[in-house]
């Protein structure tokens, strides 16, 4: 009988013994099965202890979309080490803090050697059978990656998720999503974005493929989707919106697609619904999660029938998961907690004002952070016919004139409009009073002729001040609507 999976690579070394002649990983043409790609991590590994001299406790990961960029993520698991991955599109300096914060014993790489204040290995393909490497002394409890998130202080907050937190996150995902031999994952998120563990881990938990796309795949998902024989797609809802404007979203056009998932971002009806036609075979799910609660917390499935219709134009996010509690405080703010909760962030500091007691008092970092505590997510939400609807951030919501204003029902409204295709709106700081402004792309319109339409269903102090059409919103680096790049066109 198999040995329970108590660590990340567990599950991967599970699905190794089960078949290793299945296909594991796929990058462009190039195809290896799990037991060469568990080979290559074993080189990997093998690399990483002789520039250390032992295994190294804390590994940075700079490499994205490359075979060695995956062999290196489970090169690190497979010791036993804590993976921290690094953006190479990111700013030096960026990762280079990223390194100091997280006390890097050594970075992997599948580059020249990086400008970083860390020793490097550059990752090589090796042929033949991999060394002998130390058993892995890796437990559930022990930390087995760091993301870095942006914090309200300016500087990075790390991320600190657990085996644990990992495990019990595969437990469920798994079997939900009918993952296995023949399933074939999509890979579309950076390293540095949470996601990617459900992309990556769902697969080799299950023994099925990870099918990695080009960067002219990012552009075209009908293409990469038939190209690749995905069964199985997660993205945020921002590339079906960059799709449709292409023209490239057309019905039926993606009859071999299973399940898709959308997360990272509110995944509206008209985005769903386009993506529906052309997946007519697919079920589709909205999932969400702070990366604090292990990439995904709650689910939910868009009915074959008739569809919920939250006022603020969004599918609903459903309710956590079964081994998940949650609460919803009196400001609406969602509170989770359970086994895939966080044990931490990676400075102490980080954590107070982020939890609540059991009796719901603000952890003021005094006492231990316990399983008890419930993580604060920052996020709004109200319940629709049992569903939970998400309402935005605590900070979107904002006061025009004495009235609470939710920036999302504006943006519902501007979508409901003709031509709209996405809309964003935006608080600003006017000369007496919060003034609104408002973004969309599709056909370029008469401002004043939105403004008026706008007007007809909205009360006076919603309207916008200003409405301005852009051909794309700027996107961050996980394909996020970038609303920090946005607001700085408008003050600019």
């Amino acid at each position: 009988m198999q040995a329970p999976c108590q660590t990340m690579y567990d599950w991967f070394a599970a699905s190794v013994a089960d078949g290793p002649d299945r296909v594991a990983l796929e990058v462009g043409s190039e195809q290896l099965t799990y037991r060469e790609l568990s080979d290559l991590a074993g080189h990997v590994a093998g690399q990483l202890i002789a520039r250390t001299g032992d295994v190294p406790r804390r590994v940075g990961l700079l490499a994205a979309r490359s075979v060695l960029a995956y062999a290196g993520y489970l090169a690190i698991q497979r010791l036993g080490a804590t993976a921290i991955p690094l953006n190479p599109s990111f700013p030096p300096a960026r990762n280079a803090t990223v390194a100091r914060m997280s006390a890097m014993d050594v970075v992997l790489t599948d580059q020249a050697t990086p400008d970083i204040p860390v020793p490097v290995v550059e990752a090589r393909r090796v042929d033949g059978p991999p060394p002998t490497l130390p058993a892995s002394t890796a437990e559930a409890d022990d930390i087995a990656y760091i993301l870095f998130t942006s914090g309200s202080t300016g500087a990075p907050k790390g991320v600190c998720i657990a085996h644990r937190n990992v495990t019990s996150y595969l437990s469920h995902v798994i079997p939900r999503y009918e993952a296995g031999p023949g399933a074939r994952f999509s890979q579309f998120f950076e390293l540095t974005f949470d996601p990617s563990v459900y992309d990556m881990f769902i697969a080799w938990g299950s023994g099925a493929t990870l099918v990695v796309p080009t960067r002219g795949d990012l552009l075209s998902p009908v293409r990469f989707v038939n190209r690749g024989r995905v069964t199985h797609w997660n993205s945020v809802p921002s590339v079906i919106s960059l799709a449709h404007r292409m023209k490239a979203l057309k019905p039926a056009s993606m009859p071999g697609l299973r399940w898709s998932m959308f997360c990272g971002e509110p995944l509206t009806l008209q985005q769903a619904a386009v993506w529906q036609a052309a997946a007519s075979g697919s079920v589709v799910e909205n999932i969400y999660g702070p990366t604090e609660l292990t990439v995904t917390c709650t689910e939910y499935r868009l009915p074959r029938g008739s569809w919920p219709e939250p006022p603020n134009g969004t599918v609903p996010i459903g309710l956590p998961y079964p081994q998940l509690e949650h609460l919803v405080l009196d400001d609406g703010e969602l509170c989770v907690r359970g086994p895939q909760r966080f044990p931490g962030y990676l400075d102490e500091a980080d954590n107070v004002g982020r939890f609540l007691s059991e009796d719901k008092q603000i952890y003021d970092g005094s006492t231990e952070l316990t399983d008890a505590h419930w993580y604060r997510t920052g996020d709004r939400v109200t319940c629709l016919d049992g569903q939970l609807v998400h309402l935005g951030r605590i900070d979107h919501q904002v006061k025009i004139r004495g009235y609470r204003v939710e920036l999302g029902e504006i943006e519902a409204a501007m979508r409901r409009q003709p031509g709209v295709t996405d809309a964003v709106v935006l608080a600003l700081p006017g000369r007496d009073e919060t003034e609104l402004v408002a973004a969309y792309t599709g056909t370029v319109q008469d401002p004043d002729d939105l403004l008026t339409a706008l007007g007809t269903g909205l009360p006076p102090y919603m309207v916008p001040r200003t409405i301005t059409a852009f051909d794309t919103f700027p996107l961050n680096q996980n394909g996020k609507v970038d609303r920090r790049a946005l607001t700085d066109s408008f003050i600019a």
